[in-house]
């Protein structure tokens, strides 16, 4: 009985597509962040930076919603440009930085929104993970720096409520009101490294043929 292999080749030839459009992605933390603000004594927005964000992202270019991105902030990065409030931003009334040494984000879901993103994940704060929305602005296509690196970018925003988090840390005011606003935004700008392919492995050497002996001349 004869075997066709004509099915089994149509299928992979059709199935190739889909991994042909995947790529995958690292986030470059020398020029990436991690930005936040939230209202001060109710009259002003205080701003800070988290310096080091790790990750990574599997970008589908046949259909972007087939993607993901994971992302690690390093929370003792954190920098408002006053060392006395980023002590007590680390400390246990926010962040508590010795307990809680990262931040994570996770995608579920990407949905496109126009001609931008909307990127549906867990975020993990303060030991609590809450689902969050990102609105990715700017989502670049490829590019090559002077260095022969494929790079890929955009900037993501969302806003929380920290109390939702565990941050529930305040101060009430005498002309009413408190010291630090409930909710925060964030904003991510990402620049991203694509992973070059593994090179093939290099073929085993052929064997020497076996030396003829005097009795295999005869």
């Amino acid at each position: 009985m004869k075997l066709s292999l004509k099915p089994v080749v149509a299928a992979v030839v059709l199935a190739a597509p889909s991994f042909a459009f995947a790529a995958d992605f690292d986030i470059d933390t020398a020029h990436s962040g991690a930005q936040f603000s939230v209202k001060h004594l109710m009259v002003s927005n205080v701003r800070g930076a988290f310096s080091k964000v790790t990750g990574k992202a599997s970008i589908d270019e046949k259909d972007i919603t087939k993607s993901t991105v994971e992302a690690t902030i390093d929370t003792n990065s954190l920098n408002t440009n006053e060392p006395k409030r980023d002590e007590h931003l680390r400390g246990p009334d926010f962040f508590d930085t010795a307990k809680y040494p990262t931040i994570t984000f996770k995608s579920s879901k990407v949905e496109k929104a126009g001609e931008n993103l909307k990127v549906t994940g867990d975020l993990t704060l303060h030991g609590v993970t809450k689902p969050v929305v990102l609105n990715v602005e700017g989502f670049t296509t490829e590019s090559k720096d002077p260095w022969g690196n494929t790079k890929r970018g955009g900037t993501a925003t969302t806003k929380i409520n920290r109390k939702d988090f565990g941050l529930s840390w305040n101060a009430a005011l005498e002309t009413g009101g408190v010291a630090v606003g409930e909710e925060v935004s964030i904003t991510l700008d990402l620049e991203m490294n694509k992973k070059q392919a593994p090179a093939p492995a290099a073929a085993a050497p052929a064997k020497p043929a076996p030396a003829k002996t005097a009795k295999d001349t005869k």
